[in-house]
């Protein structure tokens, strides 16, 4: 056993090791972090402050002291407002955790502190959007930005519609930044200052992890962890989906076929045209209105004229292997919104808007709340229901004024973390019912949410810009930890019908984990509101995209099963595999779908060619010629409307076929027209056995 003297040289001896790894803190208050991962070989940390009503304060250079308490380096500061000021930097390997408090920290609005920016460095993560503000401006005509934040100033608060965040970026420079909590906060990516990266985050604590490593992958992996690991969806979850916003029960098909089926006529359209055509669908989804009252969403109730015999239909599908996935959101209607207003269920502050829409929401934090809420979400369960689209979680949500809500919080700090409540909430029930058999699915996102659900892209534009964004959004998601998006192909608003850009659309979301078609205006392919009406050309690329996406349901389950446990997202930008690459960096519409599938995606009109980075280390096949390209060289490959530019990793298993061969066909059947009537007599045969 070593003697008291050792002891001493011991402690002293790890002391000034800790020192020298975690930090230094210079005279004009700026904190140095080595480490060998980051180019320059360092990290450097300035301007750190706190924020009152009385303004800002920056902290000064003198220490009182740096004692070292197991294994921690702290600083501690008096202020002249009187306050006492903490600061702790923890080396943890080769990353840090960087924290500031403060005592009396009740009137502090907010902290912030900058890093040191270099020239040309790239920064990506925090936001699914191309750019921060109105939605509209990620796929605003003519946009030229793209996975790249540099030269921006982004916004952390959870805005509607496309809402995945989380408050986490890597730079090209080796490291990463991940700032812990819930409480709005700004990122500055040398907008500013052309040296400065900005990080200010409200609240009355500040606290942040730095992580370094010369691989980017490495650090979306280790953010991934620590956020939450990416849930593993059901395996149905990665075979196409079919949707339409509003379904209305017709008395005739759009062919003019008199309907005789017992269930909802356009599920019924689409689900045999589909089966006639070829099209496999795996999860049919159902949005806003299926319920009676106003907004068609009261109680959680069916509305049976909308959708007759809906537990036969359910089985129905099943029977089709299809599973039902039904829309929902955060707020009460019909009879639950009286009486949980009249209970204190619902959230203080919030103001009823003009239209009635996303009101009352629930206080997701109140127990009793929640399983009120809950209660409803059972009653769709028991009727076989498999899982559920989560809507307007950060739309019409107070987040300013005095109120707290159930638990504590300021209305400020619950803005982002209602996300993974009410994500919690629904995994919490639906696994009470279903086991792992079940999906949710939000358009929002923040951290802790990835453990829950799934995700899709939310109200993107239908404009080739539109497509653009979604391209970009999958990427950043799958850099912020959320590994199973999907897109509304064809886009939300200004819903495409045009044959080009959503027959592109379509190709792009067989190469994401979620392939959802819809809503396409409420209407299929055979029968557009433009010339012409049935478009055989997007009904073969719809057939031929879907079959390639079935196709890879084994191995896209796969790949998020590695996700779930490694953090290693299903989509991986091209910066992730190959970064010693420029061209990686700069080739952003190219990414790897998985381990083994390299595709290029493309979004303008027009364009017949598409130029191709193939990561180095590797020999690529091109999925339609057989051609064998080594890695490491940027090409230019034919991209025909039919053929989005596919590449499988030399020595992989993986075999799409003949896709030549399968465009015939699929143009070869989608100029047959289904008979309707024929096909329709097995739906009432089957209910007649099974009702």
């Amino acid at each position: 056993m070593p003697d008291q003297t050792e002891n001493k040289f011991m402690k002293k001896s790890i002391y000034f090791l800790l020192f020298a790894l975690s930090f230094v803190l210079t005279a004009n208050a700026q904190i140095v972090l080595p480490s060998k991962n980051v180019a320059s070989g360092k990290l450097k940390i300035d301007g750190l402050f706190y924020e009152t009503a009385q303004g800002r304060v920056f902290l000064p250079a003198e220490l009182i002291g740096l004692p070292m308490k197991n294994g921690r380096i702290k600083g501690e500061w008096e202020m002249r407002d009187g306050r006492t000021v903490r600061l702790s930097v923890v080396a943890d390997k080769q990353d840090y955790i960087l924290a500031l408090t403060a005592e009396g920290s009740g009137d502090i609005k907010k902290w912030g502190l900058a890093i040191d920016a270099l020239p040309g460095e790239y920064y990506t993560g925090l936001m699914e959007r191309v750019v921060d503000g109105p939605q509209q401006e990620s796929w605003k005509p003519g946009i030229t930005a793209a996975m790249n934040l540099s030269g921006q100033r982004v916004e952390m608060i959870v805005k509607p519609t496309t809402s995945v965040y989380a408050p986490f970026y890597l730079s090209s420079r080796g490291y990463a930044v991940f700032t812990k909590g819930d409480w709005p906060g700004v990122y500055d990516f040398a907008a500013e200052d052309k040296s400065k990266v900005r990080i200010e985050f409200e609240g009355p604590r500040f606290e942040l992890k730095i992580y370094t490593a010369k691989d980017p992958a490495a650090l979306v992996k280790a953010h991934a962890l620590d956020a939450g690991a990416p849930i593993l969806p059901p395996r149905w979850t990665f075979a196409p989906w079919r949707w339409r916003d509003e379904h209305t029960e017709r008395a005739t098909y759009y062919d003019g076929t008199p309907v005789a089926a017992p269930f909802n006529s356009e599920v019924v359209e689409d689900v045999l045209m589909m089966k006639a055509f070829g099209i496999p669908n795996g999860v049919y989804w159902i949005d806003r209105p299926w319920g009676p009252g106003r907004m068609g969403y009261d109680d959680f109730e069916i509305d049976e004229k909308r959708l007759p015999n809906f537990d036969a239909m359910v089985k129905w599908l099943g029977a089709n292997d299809q599973k039902m996935v039904l829309w929902i959101a955060p707020f009460l209607q019909g009879k639950m919104a009286d009486e949980g207003t009249a209970k204190g269920y619902t959230l203080k502050g919030q103001v009823r808007p003009p239209n009635g829409n996303n009101f009352p929401m629930v206080d997701l934090s109140n127990p009793d709340a929640r399983a009120y809420w809950q209660a409803g979400i059972e009653k769709l369960l028991k009727r076989g229901v498999a899982g559920f689209k989560l809507d307007r979680g950060e739309e019409n949500i107070p987040d300013d004024g005095q109120p707290n809500i159930f638990d504590g919080r300021s209305l400020r700090e619950n803005r982002n973390a209602y996300m993974k409540m009410y994500v919690e909430a629904v995994y919490d029930i639906a696994k009470k019912y279903r086991g792992d058999d079940f999906v949710a699915m939000p358009r929002g996102a923040y951290t802790g949410t990835a453990k829950y659900s799934v995700n899709w892209g939310g109200d993107i534009g239908g404009s080739q810009e539109g497509l653009r964004a979604s391209i970009i959004a999958v990427q950043r998601s799958a850099v912020m930890g959320y590994s199973t998006w999907g897109s509304d192909t064809c886009g939300y608003t200004q819903q495409l019908t045009e044959t080009e850009t959503c027959g592109r659309w379509l190709a792009f979301s067989a190469f994401t984990p979620i392939m959802e078609v819809g809503p396409t205006r409420n209407l299929g392919f055979w029968n557009l509101p433009r010339e012409p009406k049935y478009d055989a050309t997007l009904i073969a690329l719809w057939r031929l995209y879907a079959r390639i996406h079935q196709k890879l349901i084994d191995y896209s389950y796969a790949q998020a099963r590695e996700a779930n446990r490694t953090g290693l997202p299903v989509v991986r930008p091209l910066l992730m595999v190959d970064p010693q690459s420029k061209a990686a960096w700069e080739n952003w519409w190219t990414y790897l779908y998985g381990s083994d599938i390299l595709v290029s995606p493309v979004w303008e009109k027009n364009r017949r060619e598409q130029t191709v980075y193939l990561p180095k280390g590797e020999k690529w096949r091109d999925a339609w010629t057989g051609k064998i390209y080594s890695g490491g060289q940027t090409i230019t490959v034919k991209a025909e409307l039919h053929q989005l530019p596919i590449f499988i990793r030399a020595g992989s298993k993986i075999s799409l076929g003949d896709l030549d061969r399968e465009w015939r066909d699929a143009q070869a059947i989608a100029q047959k027209r289904p008979d309707l009537k024929t096909l329709e007599a097995e739906v009432s045969g089957w209910f007649e056995k099974n009702k």
